[in-house]
């Protein structure tokens, strides 16, 4: 049986369904592995609630640890504490970029604090600042739809949570 170290390396390159080039380690949702009594045991977080991605991710999961001699693993869902963007890496965030996506900026509001809002998302395609929210929700329910005033493209935003 591989290590856990191993096993980091090889569930955490599991691609996210939704968003191919960014992978459960990027996302920031692999929460943990574990081995357990000589079982590996593997904990993931949902982006949102609810998130339908999640039991693709779970097969994904089981699917590689599988092939890694480990078939009796177990996949949990933690639903706390809850994902936030600031979960993910900065290499996920570049990827996002080159994927046509603009990255969630800043950091994730604090619970009982201001209520956050964005003013201006910089447009993947071109940079520009020139942009307006079309939608708060965009091809998921995780991002918003934007449109770029500079190259009148739209594009997805991964909103920050």
């Amino acid at each position: 049986m591989p290590d856990v170290a191993e096993l980091r390396a090889v569930v955490g390159a599991v691609a996210d369904p939704e968003i191919p080039v960014l992978t459960i380690a990027d996302l920031g949702i692999l929460r943990g592995i574990a081995i357990v009594d000589g079982r590996v045991e593997v904990t993931i977080t949902p982006t949102y609630s609810g998130c339908p991605a999640m039991d693709a991710i779970a097969a994904d999961v089981r699917t590689v640890l599988d092939a890694h001699d480990c078939r009796d693993a177990v996949v949990r869902t933690a639903l706390a504490p809850a994902w936030t963007t600031d979960w993910m890496s900065e290499d996920g965030k570049r990827k996002l970029v080159e994927y046509g996506i603009a990255p969630p900026s800043g950091r994730a509001p604090v619970v009982g604090g201001p209520v956050s809002l964005t003013l201006s998302v910089r447009c993947p395609q071109c940079g520009s600042l020139d942009t307006r929210e079309s939608s708060r929700f965009g091809s998921t329910a995780c991002k918003s739809l934007w449109v770029c005033g500079a190259c009148r493209e739209p594009f997805d935003h991964f909103k920050a949570i």
